[in-house]
């Protein structure tokens, strides 16, 4: 995959639609920090329940370096298709969490409005628990894979060049 970035960041297309746009290099960057804090930024903004979070994750480069495209990517895992499960689930967890009882849920837009006093801390409650545990999870696995994934090249060269050297 990152031979893929590495492919398309020399293309003379790309290094015009920089220019062009005026867009830090910096921000694309494909390294292992750059991903995994990309991921980090992009699952957490996610699971918020708010719309416009791409804006959000626009707003974070003043205070973060990471991959923006990959973020912005992260942050399209919660679609229309996902967001009903998504969260669901989070208001679920905030109400266990908080040991609260359980309204009975129908999907239609008069129900949300008539309930999203009732449904406001839960969610957010779960939201911010998937928040703290799912977006480092994401970042520590990923981290730990791409290093491992290092290693294992680095030994294999290593392990052809001592061949090489004993022939």
């Amino acid at each position: 995959m990152k031979k893929l970035f590495k492919k398309n960041a020399t293309s003379s297309k790309f290094d015009h639609f920089i220019e062009k746009y005026n867009i830090p290099k910096e921000y694309l960057f494909v390294n292992r920090k750059m991903v995994t804090r990309a991921l980090l930024i992009g699952i957490a903004i996610g699971l918020i329940p708010m719309p416009f979070q791409m804006f959000l994750v626009l707003g974070m480069i003043f205070f973060f370096k990471f991959n923006v495209p990959i973020a912005l990517l992260m942050v399209w895992l919660s679609n229309p298709l996902t967001m009903p499960f998504m969260y669901y689930a989070e208001y679920m967890t905030g109400v266990y969490l908080l040991g609260m009882d359980t309204l009975v849920v129908e999907l239609s837009l008069e129900w949300f409005e008539n309930h999203f006093s009732d449904i406001f801390i839960p969610l957010y409650a779960g939201t911010l628990f998937y928040i703290l545990t799912l977006s480092p999870l994401v970042y520590y696995i990923v981290d730990w894979l791409w290093i491992r994934s290092v290693r294992k090249e680095r030994n294999s060269m290593q392990k052809k060049l001592n061949e090489k050297s004993k022939s």
